[in-house]
């Protein structure tokens, strides 16, 4: 490793560390329904939503009628994208004359932008109008983000109350959080990101002779064609662009997404984009602790999280330089960077291996480098951030939710430690919580062990590997990871646009969203409904390095014992053939 990559993760960090309590504060403030920095501007345009929308904001919801709400609104999301796609070619802003994208695909595309994946099996300036860019993908990038943040605070409020039988409203708090938080920064970001040269308009591509001309081969045929001109795509690239980063979405404008030099075009550029991936889920953290009186609370998750992340990072980062075999024995004889295979030579290993770990730490799914051509150990470590569970800051909203999930297994453990009933933030967990608790945590595992069992046996499922072997395996392990837990990268090796993967990683991104959104807002509302508990003697504090060291080790030992039989197969494999 180089003290130059070292320097830049270091600046990185720190700058993140810098915005976590100015924005952690500030959207305390917006969900607490109190003044802020935008209320004078926006408070009107949020009255006059809920006029239109008929929606009462000093209504109140069960954590039923809550459930309800989000998985209705969510459904209609998904049928209104589907249906988008399917009708484009019909539909005015597709200056390209794109056709219908294909049913399967338009299921697997609607099912992953709702659920805030941004799994993509296509081709976005190859197969998505300007139309269906906008006001599909583009939307449910509010849409989706606004969802996990709503959650989160209704799981908040079932802390805060007590005897209480309401949760919140679902519509203000997502309105809310589209409003006050998503939107302006969005405009901010899209303004500067045009600034540094990332496209945003509507004019058709343009096309543009080649220097040198190269030859197509037609499939299957074999054929031969001169090729002397190139396509040069643009579009409104930069509004979605601010939004999928902010929003941890991750899919891109264009199919390579942020190795594109139209969607990250500059260091500056790269280093903004990466700051949204992790901006809004670290300060999150704050704002749980801001909204329930006790700072320290979320101060200790976000330690959690950095303790976690960096080590795997640093891990990424060292696999990268000095892990292949075949490429230490070339450096004997070269110049040595690192494994440049698949890497943007604007960013080097450093701002690769940086990106790969933030994206899968978040649910973001972006990447400036492909995953498939990192080195066994480099690849395994952003499929292990998958299989956390998302909850190293994670989506906005969903990341840390997970992680308190984890704290309530945490406590649970404390509890049976020394013979008494587990408290956490003054609420008694109990067997109700822990239920709730298991079932958010196991049925997105069984998804990713069946699919995975499925997809190797299966010709179909088969089919789509490039690379065989154990790599091949963690290209299908990665998929199946990835989708369940609502990240959306991927190893590039495996073929998935097809009626295959599009249903079955589109049912494991649908099942891995709501079977968590589901029991965790049960447990809000029965948290909300007991009464607050004095800490006695045997109360574990939940601020504490005691704390942060048992909520690490829960976290390793779930996952562990969980996945580690799959990596072995895949990644932990093929680094032991390397080096055999």
């Amino acid at each position: 490793m180089t003290s130059n990559g070292l320097l830049q993760i270091g600046l990185y960090l720190i700058v993140l560390a810098v915005l976590i309590k100015p924005l952690g504060h500030y959207m305390a403030l917006v969900y607490e329904g109190r003044s802020n920095w935008f209320t004078a501007l926006l408070a009107p345009l949020e009255r006059l939503l809920y006029r239109i929308f008929g929606v009462r904001s000093e209504d109140e919801m069960s954590w039923k009628t809550y459930t309800f709400a989000v998985l209705a609104f969510n459904a209609v999301g998904a049928v209104f994208l589907y249906l988008l796609q399917r009708l484009q070619h019909l539909l005015p802003l597709n200056p390209q004359g794109f056709a219908a994208v294909s049913a399967d695909s338009s299921f697997n595309t609607a099912i992953s932008f709702i659920t805030n994946t941004n799994w993509q099996g296509y081709g976005g300036e190859s197969t998505m109008s300007y139309l269906t860019q906008m006001a599909g993908l583009g939307v449910q990038n509010f849409l989706s983000a606004a969802t996990g943040m709503a959650v989160l605070v209704a799981l908040i409020r079932g802390f805060i109350r007590h005897n209480a039988t309401t949760i919140g409203n679902f519509w203000v708090d997502t309105t809310r959080s589209i409003l006050y938080i998503l939107l302006p920064l969005s405009v901010i970001f899209t303004i500067v990101l045009v600034s540094q040269g990332v496209v945003q308009n509507l004019k058709p591509y343009q096309t543009t002779p080649l220097m040198q001309g190269t030859t197509a081969v037609e499939q299957p045929s074999g054929k031969t064609t001169p090729v002397n001109e190139q396509s040069i795509p643009g579009g409104p690239a930069a509004s979605q662009i601010a939004i999928k980063q902010l929003g941890t979405n991750g899919g891109g404008f264009f199919n390579v997404n942020s190795a594109y030099p139209y969607e990250n075009p500059t260091p500056l550029a790269n280093f903004l984009e990466l700051l949204a991936i992790l901006l809004i889920p670290a300060a999150l953290c704050y704002t749980f602790g801001k909204m329930i009186g006790d700072t320290r609370q979320g101060w200790a998750l976000l330690i959690t999280m950095f303790i976690i992340f960096v080590p795997l990072l640093l891990l990424c980062y060292y696999s990268e330089m000095v892990d292949i075999p075949a490429i230490k024995t070339l450096a004997a004889s070269i110049d040595y960077g690192g494994n440049m295979e698949g890497k943007e030579v604007r960013f080097g290993v450093a701002n690769s291996t940086l990106w790969a770990a933030a994206t899968t730490a978040a649910s973001n799914g972006s990447v400036n480098a492909m995953h498939d051509s990192f080195s066994p150990l480099g690849g395994m470590v952003p499929l292990f951030l998958l299989q956390l569970g998302e909850i190293i800051f994670g989506g906005v909203g969903s990341g840390l939710y997970g992680m308190i999930i984890l704290a309530l297994v945490t406590v649970f453990v404390a509890g049976l430690m020394v013979g008494r009933t587990p408290e956490y933030l003054g609420k008694k967990i109990e067997a109700f919580e822990m239920k709730m608790v298991s079932l958010s945590i196991l049925i997105p595992s069984v998804v990713i062990l069946l699919g995975i069992g499925v997809a190797v046996v299966v010709k179909a499922g088969v089919a789509g590997i490039a690379n065989p072997g154990a790599h091949g395996f963690s290209e299908i392990l990665y998929a199946f990871t990835s989708c369940a837990n609502n990240n959306g990268s991927a190893f590039a090796g495996l073929s998935v646009n097809t009626p295959f993967y599009n249903l079955i990683l589109g049912f494991a991104m649908l099942i891995g969203r709501f079977s968590v959104i589901v029991p965790v807002l049960a447990i809000a509302g029965s948290l909300a409904g007991k009464k607050l508990v004095p800490a006695g003697s045997g109360t574990l504090p939940t601020h504490t390095p005691l704390f942060i060291v048992f909520l690490i080790g829960i976290i390793i030992i779930v996952a562990a014992l969980t996945h580690l039989p799959s990596l072995s197969l895949g990644p932990i494999a093929e680094h032991l053939q390397a080096i055999k």
